[in-house]
């Protein structure tokens, strides 16, 4: 059965933190009909305490699991004294705000019941306190409270508001206990997927893959996208990582998220007039003047056939996945970063207005002495910075070209990770970049970093279509990725046109 985290359970109290509770009671099912049988539970012997089952915010340890005929028994420690939440969640506690313990757990062992499923095998990861359990039998049961000169009140006695004690007011745990409510009874709901770091993650994506009955739970969903589902982090970062090699010009841009379909940046179109003057010479004001560019964020899809068989038989399913859609969007998002024009694709540095042309001095030999003159005529800032990018053909050409001194302009690289450069700065090779002819630009030099920006909307998500092509042995998976990208200075870039 696939390995996938779950969340189940519930909870009491006490002033030092001292905290024990039923996390799973035997006997009954949860709220999705599911059961967890007596001798199911595998855990260590001490587990970390989390609110609300989030990873971010751990709140005490458990150091008591146990199972008793009741269910599964739990002890530990608020830590009260060293983490800040710790003592909020004590005063949720105290104030009926939050009563219920959670469990998150992977599933080993089970088989499907009427309503749900009957668990005999699972590996506990963690335990957390909730609002709304999603078992009703999951509570806390006490907690201790500190001993004082002043309350002389038992350790071993469950907390009890002294007559002198000051008045709570409940009137704000009553709001947040209202949001929890809204956000467990949302997350327990089938179906809905709950964000999972961890092998888990990559496991349930490979489920996902092959059809298999995966927990929905495991996957992360995209935030513009509720339909589909996005690969686990892993296997976005090394699809992007696949992407720079078919797409290197990524390796030289500003690559950036972003959250929003289309990205607004200031520009500069003026600049200040500042003069010399004397001691008591009047001053004249500057009003330089601003606009702003826009890059959209456009969306690049597909959908790749697999075979039922290779589905079922294949363990690297995953891996061929990732390959396949890496190769096609890193060619077509290639092709658009170099010469997109369309309004559905990015926009290419090659069709970008305003950026300089250096004339070769003829219209199909490629001259050494033009490639000298469009560096240098560049600014010391971005020259120094610069790249220059063009395809195999045109830097096979370059590789024999020299100096007036005889020393080739090309230099191999020396180094393991380190590029080949041109009069000292490093050479990309683009294979959509023109090739040598007449009136042609097959050279272009600049800042990459300055002056293109990619931003990166949704990496990866896939949605999988098991049934339509069942009929001929096929199960197809879309996917589909945004991204957006365009020229955000012009200045900073110059290229070489084949014109005398």
């Amino acid at each position: 059965m696939t390995d996938r985290i779950e969340f189940k359970a519930q909870l009491a109290v006490t002033d030092a933190g001292e905290i024990t509770g039923l996390a799973w009671p035997f006997g009954s099912p949860d709220r999705v009909g599911d059961v967890i049988e007596k001798g199911a539970f595998t855990a260590p012997a001490s587990l970390p305490m989390l609110f609300a089952h989030d990873q971010g915010q751990v709140i005490g340890v458990w150091d008591e699991i146990g199972e008793t005929a009741e269910g599964l028994t739990v002890k530990g420690k608020l830590l009260v004294e060293d983490v800040e939440r710790a003592r909020e969640v004590r005063a949720m506690i105290r104030a009926g705000a939050v009563s219920g313990l959670s469990i998150g757990f992977v599933t080993k062992t089970a088989k499907r019941n009427a309503k749900g499923r009957t668990i005999s095998a699972l590996e506990l990861h963690e335990i957390s306190v909730v609002a709304v359990p999603a078992h009703p039998g999951a509570q806390i049961t006490s907690v201790k409270t500190i001993v004082t000169s002043e309350t002389q009140m038992n350790p071993e006695e469950d907390t009890q508001t002294p007559a002198n004690a000051p008045q709570i007011d409940t009137k704000a745990f009553d709001e947040v206990k209202a949001r929890l409510d809204k956000l467990e009874a949302k997350g327990n709901r089938p179906g809905i997927p709950a964000i999972v770091q961890g092998a888990a993650n990559t496991k349930a994506f490979v489920s996902f893959l092959q059809g298999a009955d995966f927990d929905k739970k495991a996957l992360t969903v995209a935030a513009d996208a509720p339909a589909y589902v996005l690969a686990p982090e892993e296997t976005s970062g090394e699809f992007i990582r696949n992407l720079v090699e078919f797409s290197p010009i990524r390796s030289i841009a500003d690559v950036r998220t972003t959250g929003s379909h289309t990205i607004l940046l200031p520009k500069r179109t003026g600049i200040t007039n500042a003069v010399w003057v004397g001691e008591t010479t009047a001053r004249t004001g500057s009003e330089p003047t601003f606009d702003q560019s826009e890059i959209a964020v456009k969306e690049l899809a597909t959908f790749v056939d697999l075979s039922l068989r290779m589905l079922e038989d294949s363990g690297n399913v995953e891996a061929e996945v990732r390959l396949a859609l890496a190769e096609d969007f890193g060619a077509k998002e290639a092709k658009s970063f170099v010469n997109g024009t369309t309004a559905v694709e990015p926009q290419g540095y090659m069709i970008a207005p305003g950026i300089a042309v250096t004339n070769n001095g003829h219209a199909t030999v490629l001259s050494a002495d033009a490639l000298i003159r469009l560096m240098y005529a560049m600014p010391a800032t971005y020259r120094n910075r610069g790249s220059w990018v063009m395809n195999g053909t045109t830097l096979a050409v370059i590789r024999t070209l020299k100096d007036g001194a005889g020393n080739y302009l090309w230099q191999p690289s020396y180094q393991a990770g380190q590029p080949e450069t041109i009069l000292g700065r490093p050479v990309v090779e683009a294979l959509d970049m023109p090739n040598i002819a007449a009136a042609a630009t097959p050279i272009i030099f600049g800042d990459f970093k300055a002056g293109y920006r990619i931003y990166d909307r949704v990496e990866l998500d896939v949605l999988p279509d098991l049934l339509t092509q069942r009929t001929v042995g096929l199960a197809r998976f879309h996917a589909r990725r945004r991204v957006g990208a365009g020229v955000v200075r012009s200045d900073v870039f110059r290229k070489l046109s084949m014109a005398a």
